[in-house]
């Protein structure tokens, strides 16, 4: 659970500022985001495949 106390004097921008830079590094956005739909395993293999060529051709590529 992630926790942002504000510190006295401290705007209310600065402390949601905080808070979302610690759920980016936290992954919670991603982790939602990938649960919020349910991918069949042979549509995560096709994904996973792909997403490998895609790799494969940029590095040939540089």
């Amino acid at each position: 659970m992630i926790v942002v106390t504000l510190k006295e004097g401290e705007p209310i921008d600065r402390a949601l500022r905080r808070f979302k830079l610690r759920c980016q590094r936290a992954g919670v956005h991603r982790d939602a985001k990938r649960a919020s739909f349910y991918l069949k395993p042979s549509e995560k293999k096709k994904l996973a495949k792909n997403l490998a060529r895609k790799r494969y051709r940029k590095m040939r590529t540089t």
